[in-house]
């Protein structure tokens, strides 16, 4: 039977344990959807870098003539960075045709800690339909689904997109959950007639009410909006 676990946080990542599994890594606030949004915006390459060093050795190989930066470090801009972590800074007109290094506290290590994995692929609420199908298509029977989280805690929204991606999954009898995707099948029961009600109700998802930040929250919130998987190889996020 394939095995489908989601895990809480990246620090609950086992490296070995990762060979030849395919891993969705969701930062849904906001590193995975951000990730996402550049690609679907025309950027040439694009790169995840795990850390403030990567991101700058990076950017001494690639030359700083054709390079964007952005991201954040504990949820403030980076001091000297083109952008922060937002969709909405990464328009078509701002990254078409151009390299892109991103970097957060979070999402992108996360996407370090799991290059073990035979795939790696990104995930949030705009594309976990997509993510769903992917799975499916692709014959896997090793599925991790790992939550980001924030400084090691659990974080709602990542569970949340989790949630969303296996609801999304077709013949759910093939499929022999962990607990924490037994979990997520149960926690989406109550809540897939109002996803972005239940992202609202998270810590993350109130600071973008209480900022003024809708129109960041709404696009967060689009499940099903996107057709794109953003797959991870040789350290850059290809479509």
């Amino acid at each position: 039977m394939k095995r489908l676990r989601v895990l809480m946080t990246r620090q609950e990542i086992v490296p070995e344990r990762l060979a030849g599994a395919t891993v969705v890594v969701l930062d849904v606030f906001m590193a995975t959807t951000t990730l996402l949004a550049i690609l679907e915006n025309g950027a040439s390459d694009v790169y995840p870098a795990e850390s403030l060093e990567e991101a700058e050795g990076l950017r001494a190989r690639l030359g700083p003539e054709n390079v964007l930066r952005g991201g954040e470090q504990d949820a403030a801009r980076i001091d000297g960075y083109d952008h922060g972590p937002f969709p909405e800074e990464y328009a078509s007109g701002v990254v078409k045709n151009k390299d892109v290094i991103f970097v957060t506290t979070n999402g992108t290590r996360a996407i370090a800690d799991a290059a073990p994995a035979g795939r790696v692929l990104l995930g949030c609420l705009r594309n976990a339909p997509a993510v769903a199908r992917e799975l499916e298509a692709s014959g896997t029977d090793s599925v991790y689904l790992v939550c980001a989280g924030s400084a090691g805690r659990f974080t709602v929204e990542d569970f949340l997109g989790a949630a969303t991606i296996i609801s999304n999954m077709n013949a759910p009898e093939q499929w022999r959950p962990n607990d924490a995707a037994w979990l997520a099948l149960d926690f989406m029961q109550r809540h897939k007639d109002n996803v972005p009600g239940a992202l609202e109700e998270s810590r993350a998802g109130r600071w973008f009410v209480e900022n003024d930040r809708m129109d960041a929250f709404r696009f967060v919130a689009d499940v099903g909006a996107s057709d794109l998987v953003p797959e991870v190889v040789d350290g850059r996020a290809v479509v």
